[in-house]
C-alpha cells in the first residue's frame, strides 16, 4: 500500500494551488480582469510544482501525449500575461482538459462516492455518461 506523506512543502503546494484557483475565479467573475488571471495562473503553477515537485512536474508536461495540452496551456498563460486574457483562458482551458483527461475516469469514481452526489449520479442517464469512462479508469 502506497502512502500519501504530507510534508511542509506539499502543504504549501495545495495552499498555492487553491490560492491560485481562487484567483483564476475571481479574475473570471471580474470579467476577465488580467492580473488577478495573471496571479491565479501563476500562483496555481507554483502550487502544482511544489506539490508534485519539480522533476515530476517537467515530466509530466514533457510526455508526448501531454505535449498539445503543455503548448496550448503556456501559450494561454503567455497571453493572459501579455493582456489578452479571454483567448489566453480558451487555450487554458484547452489545454487543461487535454492534460488532464487520463485523470477524468478517477474522478468520476470519486464523485460517485460522495454521499449526495453519488445519489445523483447513479440515477440511470447520468450514470450512462460516467459508465462510459470507467472502463479506461488506470488504477493509481
Amino acid at each position: 500500500m502506497v502512502s500519501f506523506e504530507m510534508n511542509d512543502r506539499k502543504k504549501i503546494g495545495l495552499g498555492l494551488s487553491g490560492f491560485g484557483i481562487f484567483f483564476s475565479f475571481l479574475g473570471i467573475i471580474f470579467f476577465f480582469d488580467k492580473g488577478l488571471l495573471a496571479m491565479g495562473n501563476i500562483l496555481f503553477f507554483s502550487g502544482v510544482t511544489l506539490t508534485i515537485g519539480l522533476k515530476s512536474t517537467l515530466q509530466f508536461l514533457m510526455k508526448r501525449s501531454n505535449f498539445k495540452g503543455t503548448i496550448s496551456f503556456g501559450l494561454g498563460f503567455f497571453f493572459v500575461i501579455v493582456g489578452w486574457p479571454i483567448l489566453g483562458m480558451m487555450l487554458e482551458a484547452y489545454g487543461f482538459v487535454v492534460l488532464f483527461s487520463g485523470f477524468w475516469p478517477t474522478l468520476a469514481v470519486f464523485l460517485q462516492k460522495i454521499p449526495i452526489l453519488g445519489w445523483l449520479i447513479q440515477q440511470p442517464y447520468i450514470r450512462s455518461f460516467f459508465d462510459r469512462y470507467r472502463g479506461k479508469r488506470v488504477p493509481v
